[in-house]
């Protein structure tokens, strides 16, 4: 046994995060963590970590077990360069190494040379830690630090780098390379696969399915826990419940199971209907009094059931048009843009060639920082190229959906950022669309300046849905959002009769709505028919 919990239970200001948890962890257990934003998963991995007090039930960590914790703060000390983060992952192969350099300079020492009885000696502790060290991949130290730094995407990037230089998304692939370089028993990832391009999200996935140790997973991708998790253990209303499987499995059991408590449900509620009535029927009547009281105390006796999570809200979108664009909706021919570097222009895209016709679901995909960002903008005319052209078709309306939602005004509350785009429309119109996406009552007056990312992208989203465009433009539009919100925002798109463009890392949304990928390299761009798998077949062959 890894771990086991057993009632664990945890409030804030008396309001229930996570109540009478109970799980178990065995060796090489591969566990998807889920539930909606703000569920409580984070709350559990902090109280496993021990970084959080939990207020009752009991923790089982096995002995000897050894906790790998990925943290969303990274944790890395930021004066020390990319090379000796990654060292740190191994203090005791550090340790022994040392030894074995000390050993080795007393052995060179005509001290010891000379004097028999002392040379065995220190050659018999040379053999013992020459054997400990290599049994424990000292030797390979080097090479498996570098396997795993290029697989993380650090391949281009000098080693001596010092990490307060790294931007945040490159912290966060340090913080997780580094975990991997100590193989604890039990790896917990929250949210690893935020700031991946597609190359590191393979590789990553690809060694994940290999890992020996145990694996607690908390993702909001879909494809992500389809291709590693063995089970799933969904949080709702602050309990928890497994589901063997992968994602796709957990999908198809819980509808099963909602289905089959919805029926129970409903079959208890007619019940006790009925008996409420005999009672208040009865009661008062000198005849049936007695029945009637006996009544009661059956139906005081019912367990009854809660109300099927099925009736839980959730987002509600849907993308309209106030008119069709012309077939041709864009063209792109021999498209080069430059960025300003120590005094010269350098070249970031260039050979960039592609078209969208009106109904296309087209995704743009590359390495991170290959300039799929910059491209957008540049079609959006926030950047100047330096040459070739951009045809946007006749009636072509643009809604843009930015990743960063740095079009959000943070001092604005939700409804005045919303309804100051479209003022024309009256407040109880802005209100039903900020209802849809679960913004209600005092919510619409939250600062955006507050709201979590998943609140931000909601909003974002909703003033998308206002402009009724016929060509939307998405930057990885499904960041920050969870997985049933995700999974509306697809039903959303595939819906739309308009144009989609869009940039995205999550395999699952590109599988479900791309038609077409561009691909954006240094070199230009390559163009594939189909969705991410057939992408990744054509590109295997």
């Amino acid at each position: 046994m890894i771990l086991q919990l057993n009632g664990i239970s945890k409030s804030y200001l008396g309001d229930p995060v996570l109540s009478n948890i109970t799980m178990k962890i065995e060796r090489g257990d591969k566990i998807g963590l889920i539930g909606v934003n703000g569920a409580g998963k984070s709350t559990l991995l902090k109280i496993i970590a021990g970084d959080l007090p939990y207020d009752n039930g009991e923790l089982y960590i096995g002995k000897g077990i050894k906790i790998g914790y990925l943290r969303q703060d990274s944790g890395l000390k930021l004066d020390n360069t990319i090379w000796a983060e990654m060292l740190e992952a191994l203090p005791d192969l550090l340790k022994v190494e040392k030894e074995l350099r000390e050993l080795e300079r007393k052995m060179s020492e005509p001290t010891f040379i000379d004097n028999p009885e002392k040379f065995e000696k220190i050659m018999e502790r040379y053999a013992i830690k020459s054997e400990w060290f290599m049994l424990h991949g000292g030797y390979e130290m080097e090479a498996k630090i570098n396997s795993i730094l290029n697989g993380m995407g650090f391949g281009s990037t000098s080693k001596n780098t010092p990490i307060h230089q790294l931007s945040g998304g490159q912290r966060t692939r340090l913080a997780l390379a580094k975990i991997l370089l100590e193989q604890p028993d039990l790896l917990m990832l929250d949210e690893p696969t935020n700031h991946l391009d597609l190359t590191t999200l393979n590789w990553l996935e690809a060694y994940l399915r290999s890992y020996q140790g145990s694996i607690i997973l908390i993702s909001h991708d879909r494809y992500f826990l389809d291709a590693l998790v063995d089970g799933i253990y969904e949080i709702e209303r602050a309990e928890v419940r497994k589901y063997v499987g992968n994602y796709s499995k957990y999908v198809e059991s819980k509808e099963k199971t909602l289905n089959l408590l919805e029926k129970k449900y409903v079959l208890q509620q007619q019940k006790i209907s009925k008996m409420e009535d005999y009672i208040q029927r009865n009661i008062t009547m000198a005849t049936s009094s007695k029945s009637a009281k006996n009544k009661r105390k059956q139906l005081e006796r019912i367990e009854r059931i809660e109300k099927p999570l099925k009736d839980l809200k959730h987002t509600q979108m849907g993308f309209l048009m106030e008119k069709n664009s012309h077939k041709e909706v864009l063209k792109v021919r021999d498209l080069s843009v430059s960025f300003r570097a120590e005094c010269e222009q350098q070249p970031l895209l260039k050979n960039i060639n592609f078209q969208l016709h009106r109904g296309d679901k087209v995704a743009l995909i590359g390495p991170n920082g290959v300039g799929k960002s910059t491209l957008i903008k540049t079609l959006l005319k926030e950047i100047s190229p330096d040459s070739g052209v951009i045809t946007w078709g006749n009636g072509v309306t643009i809604g843009y959906c930015d990743q960063e939602q740095a079009n959000l005004h943070p001092n604005n509350n939700i409804l005045h950022e919303v309804w100051s785009m479209f003022p024309h429309i009256e407040e109880a119109r802005v209100r039903t669309v900020l209802g849809n996406f679960l913004f209600t009552g005092e919510d619409v007056f939250k600062k955006i300046s507050t709201l979590s990312g998943g609140e931000r992208a909601r909003v974002a989203l909703s003033k998308l849905v206002m402009q009724k465009a016929n060509v939307l433009i998405m930057d990885e539009p499904t960041n920050h959002l969870d997985l049933f919100s995700k999974e509306v925002l697809e039903q959303a798109l595939l819906n739309y009769e308009g144009t989609l463009f869009f940039i995205s890392h999550d395999r699952y949304f590109l599988n479900k709505l791309a038609h077409k990928m561009v691909e954006l390299s240094p070199t230009g761009t390559s163009i594939f028919n189909g969705n991410y798998d057939d992408y990744m077949k054509m590109k295997l062959n």
